[in-house]
């Protein structure tokens, strides 16, 4: 696992304490390091690793909110602060519709905390403090460059999600600092787009923290969204030239058990044609809560059939949390 030393953000990259209209050192206080160890028999295990790393920030009511994946299934997490002291926590919650993850700090931390604050605020060409643990040494001066949906082959979407450059090198779980010194969104992926004259910029991707406003109560009480889980496929799909390819299956997952094939094409979803990849799950997802039957028209090696899959509560799958 890194450590802070290997991914220092550069001093012309660093946020200046006079540039912004809050006290900037108190509130990257707020911000540490997360570590997490997974068993290696998770669901997870493969994809996601056994030890995981990234940053949280701790908020109101004093649990620290991170991005979801470095905390699934963990059977052990330390929160390290900016002076080196390491804290264990406990994983709170994981919500799979946002993406976000909670962890309870089993110890009192004596750090400043963080609101929540508005992400309509951080629109495109607005300035952001990216923040990871380390204080200004583990943040990015940034702004907002797009405004976007975003639809990620785990059957995820977001309908804004938030893209910030330059890139924080260590972006899992960073805070998102808007303008009044509050988060407006959660670090969650690095990616590639198209600049302007072809060339390929890197982007970090945050996920609006007004998202897990709705939600937020019954994670810290129940340790999920107090609503039935949504229908889940075990298809990894990505869009490509507007048609729905399958390129890996969830072991275990409906989709594997229905016999649905790498190389699939997804053409139709409940008779109705689908060509775009956000546009795919949301389809799935209005066929009913997890258990629903989901009919899927394929295309395999230029033959058209149909199968339907029994959608499944993800959740049931993965190991913990356990304590609330």
């Amino acid at each position: 696992m890194s450590s802070l030393g290997d991914w220092q953000i550069p001093p012309d990259l660093q946020p200046l304490p006079e540039e912004y209209d809050y006290d900037l050192d108190v509130t990257l206080a707020s911000v540490v390091g997360v570590r997490s160890l997974v068993p290696a028999d998770a669901f997870t295990a493969d994809t996601l690793g056994t030890e995981r790393a990234g940053n949280g920030v701790l908020i109101d009511g004093g649990v620290v909110l991170t991005i979801g994946y470095l905390v699934t299934e963990a059977e052990t997490i330390w929160l390290t602060l900016s002076d080196g002291t390491a804290v264990q926590g406990h994983a709170l919650a994981y919500d799979q519709p946002t993406g976000f993850g909670l962890v309870q700090p089993l110890a009192r931390l004596d750090l400043p905390t963080l609101s929540l604050g508005d992400s309509r605020r951080a629109k495109t060409g607005e300035a952001v403090v990216v923040a990871g643990a380390g204080g200004r040494e583990g943040a990015v001066a940034a702004h907002v460059v797009a405004r976007q949906e975003f639809a990620g082959y785990w059957e995820y979407v977001l309908d804004e999600a938030i893209f910030t450059a330059p890139v924080h090198p260590h972006w899992g779980g960073t805070a998102v600092i808007g303008d009044s010194g509050d988060i407006v969104g959660i670090g969650s992926l690095q990616l590639m787009a198209a600049g302007g004259s072809g060339e390929e910029l890197p982007l970090n991707m945050a996920v609006p923290v007004n998202i897990l406003k709705p939600v937020l109560d019954a994670l810290l009480t129940q340790g999920r969204r107090d609503q039935p889980p949504r229908p889940w496929l075990g298809l990894y799909a990505t869009g490509i030239d507007g048609q729905i390819v399958v390129f890996g299956l969830a072991s275990g997952g409906p989709g594997e058990t229905a016999g649905v094939q790498t190389g699939d094409i997804v053409t139709e979803v409940s008779g109705k044609p689908v060509d775009d990849l956000a546009q795919f799950y949301r389809m799935v997802w209005a066929c009913g809560n997890a258990g629903a039957n989901v009919s899927l028209t394929l295309l395999r090696e230029e033959q058209t059939f149909q199968l339907t899959l029994t959608s499944m509560d993800r959740s049931l799958l993965f190991k913990g949390p356990r304590l609330h």
